[in-house]
């Protein structure tokens, strides 16, 4: 079965002209079929400010009202995705930008009102992905760049770009040996988040379990974390954690990093 490697990046990436350069040079390098799935939060609330829009936030979720929703829409389907298709396209990557509507690759349903309304908000899973289409896609030699928006009854949704990432691998995991890698600013999964040598090489679901009960990983990689777990326990190949030039080399593929694993 061929390789696929999923790969997400984040804001810190996005925000650091240098970073984005580095790293899509890297991503370009990898010599098999690969997805990207880029956030674009903080360019989104910036963008926000200067149109009067503020941004607001529960427990570090983005509330996305209607207002925000067209401002998400437009920077994350937009200015984002199109800056770094292109600049693939300056690698010889033969890159295509798409949100969740595009060829209907990702259908969602608005996450209802419970105890917070999040408002345009979309949840999926890999019953969600139009595998077929995005099989053939990368079977033409065509590279996915996904903006984190997905749809449901003609209306955009925001959706956490690491589950999309996450729902991606799982998705195509019946046709590829996929290789999902979370690239942010960190060397990997941190004990301690002020001491960047506190990595962990290979964190086991029991090990996860021991640590979240302890409390031991800050609030902002737990999204991560439930993901990947989620794409292993369904099948998911490998899934990686880290900064993206220790994960990233000719073979798409390095040691480094948290290497998460179930057992």
């Amino acid at each position: 079965m061929n390789k696929l490697y999923i790969i997400k990046i984040g804001g810190n990436v996005l925000d650091d002209e240098k970073s984005l350069k580095s790293f899509l040079k890297d991503f370009a390098s990898i010599q098999a079929p690969k997805i990207l799935i880029h956030g674009g939060g903080k360019i989104a609330t910036k963008l926000g400010d200067q149109l009067g829009i503020q941004s607001q936030y529960i427990k570090g979720r983005r509330i996305t009202d209607a207002q925000t929703l067209d401002v998400v829409t437009m920077v994350y389907g937009g200015l984002v995705n199109k800056q770094i298709v292109s600049q693939l396209q300056a690698h010889h990557c033969n890159a295509m930008g798409f949100t969740g509507a595009d060829g209907n690759l990702i259908s969602a349903k608005k996450r209802p009102v419970g105890e917070i309304d999040y408002g345009f908000v979309g949840d999926i899973t890999p019953e969600s992905v139009n595998s077929t289409l995005l099989y053939f896609l990368l079977k033409q030699n065509v590279i996915p760049v996904f903006a984190p928006l997905t749809h449901s009854e003609g209306v955009m949704l925001n959706t956490n770009a690491d589950t999309i990432a996450s729902v991606l691998a799982i998705s195509l995991s019946k046709h590829f040996d996929v290789r999902l890698i979370f690239c942010f600013e960190k060397q990997g999964v941190l004990t301690d988040v002020d001491k960047e040598d506190s990595v962990i090489n290979n964190l086991t679901y029991s090990l996860y379990q021991d640590l979240l009960a302890k409390g031991s990983f800050h609030d902002g990689i737990l999204p991560k974390l439930e993901n990947s777990f989620s794409a292993i326990q369904a099948g998911v190949k490998e899934v990686l954690i880290g900064e993206h030039t220790h994960l990233l080399a000719n073979t798409g593929y390095d040691t480094k990093g948290t290497l998460i694993t179930q057992a």
